[in-house]
């Protein structure tokens, strides 16, 4: 099949049609869009995989179905001009979806690099004998527990000939994300600075953040836990008390769950509102004074260095982010823009320090996204890296 660019072939694989969801989608969306720009012949290819993983928001299901997924694939990408840049192969129908999906075997024989985005995609026979297959951890420290726990994860993580990781300090003394055998490089989330519009913020707005409560069953090895949001959130439970500041969280979990956490002074919205797609999840951010956010508690433990893609999109948007240190301040600069905490009382002074100089933290904030996430910059490098 005729390249359409000089550039390289690649193919992302994500999970955009069974996670059909405004911040899940910029996750993908700025892979390809950020390779577009790069002048590279980029498509992006889902895969159903063998089990039920197709996410309907408005019937609040899981299941093999994936019409919902679809349609919202097709606007998202439209909105883009990416309108004929996308596949997705339903395994449970052996069925091609999408403006690329007649052509996608024969993509597929041509490309020069696939990127697993977040390994949630199988390598199915027409990927297998792509020359360079990319392995994106996004999930550092439980990523490598499953390769060392599940033979299934390990045998998929093997058909990659190259590991990246936004767990940054992987390898580095102090992290403790084990060793699961895989060369393990350094990457992070890519940000289309011109796909997120700077305005102005507003000291009067709240502080926002979307979270799933849990996003799975926490993980134990080696003697050592490793858990999620839940496990991180208690000690800040009276931050709105102590600060006086209103905090809004788009939240996926129990009833029982936001109860709790509004009779601690939290606002509670419903995750799909903000999310419904990716414009009403940028209007959310753009309604926020700022980030405030926890991160897993196996991304603390571990210090692995993550930081969240979220996190990069306030940041681009021009909202400052005081979130939890992960061990991200080894290796990017935190003096303005992006306010890390590590207890109780560091947050409530960087919420202080966030409302003494609130507009220069709002100019720092797309400086800091325009030093270290300009998906230029990012997927340049991990292009480099990679083959």
């Amino acid at each position: 099949m005729r390249r359409a660019t000089p550039g390289l072939r690649v193919l992302v694989l994500g999970y955009l049609v069974r996670g059909p969801l405004g911040g899940i989608a910029w996750h993908y969306l700025q892979y390809v869009a950020g390779l577009s720009r790069l002048g590279h012949d980029v498509f992006f290819v889902e895969d159903s995989d063998d089990y039920p993983s197709c996410y309907d928001p408005v019937r609040n299901v899981t299941d093999a179905d994936p019409t919902y997924g679809l349609a919202f694939a097709a606007r998202s990408f439209e909105c883009l001009g990416l309108e004929q840049r996308w596949a997705y192969y339903d395994a449970h129908q052996d069925r091609w979806f999408g403006p690329a999906g007649q052509s996608a075997h024969a993509l597929c024989e041509t490309a020069d690099v696939v990127l697993n985005v977040s390994g949630v995609n199988p390598i199915r026979r027409w990927t297998a004998n792509v020359p360079t297959r990319v392995l994106v951890d996004t999930d550092p420290g439980f990523t490598q527990i499953r390769h060392l726990t599940e033979p299934t994860a390990r045998a998929r993580a093997n058909q990659h000939t190259a590991f990246l990781s936004f767990g940054e300090n992987i390898g580095r003394p102090g992290c403790a994300v084990p060793d699961d055998g895989f060369p393990w490089l350094p990457t992070r989330q890519p940000v289309v600075m011109d796909a997120w519009r700077l305005s102005c913020g507003s000291r009067h707005h709240p502080l926002t953040t979307v979270m799933q409560w849990d996003s799975y069953r926490s993980q134990t090895h080696d003697g050592v836990r490793y858990g999620m949001k839940a496990d991180s959130f208690g000690p800040y439970l009276d931050l709105p008390a102590r600060t006086g500041e209103t905090f809004t969280i788009a939240l996926g979990g129990s009833r029982a769950i936001q109860e709790s956490l509004a009779d601690h002074g939290w606002t509670i919205v419903d995750s799909r509102l903000p999310t419904s797609d990716p414009w009403t999840y940028q209007n959310f951010i753009a309604q926020s004074k700022a980030e405030f956010s926890v991160a897993k508690h196996g991304y603390v433990v571990g210090q692995t260095g993550w930081f969240s893609e979220r996190s990069a999109a306030y940041l681009a948007s021009g909202r400052p982010v005081v979130v939890q240190d992960t061990g991200f301040t080894r290796w990017l600069r935190v003096d303005d823009g992006v306010l890390a905490f590590t207890n109780l009382e560091e947050a409530v002074e960087q919420v202080k320090t966030l409302n003494r100089s609130y507009q220069r933290q709002c100019a720092a904030a797309r400086a800091v996204a325009h030093e270290y996430f300009d998906s230029d910059k990012v997927l340049s490098d991990l292009l480099r890296i990679a083959t």
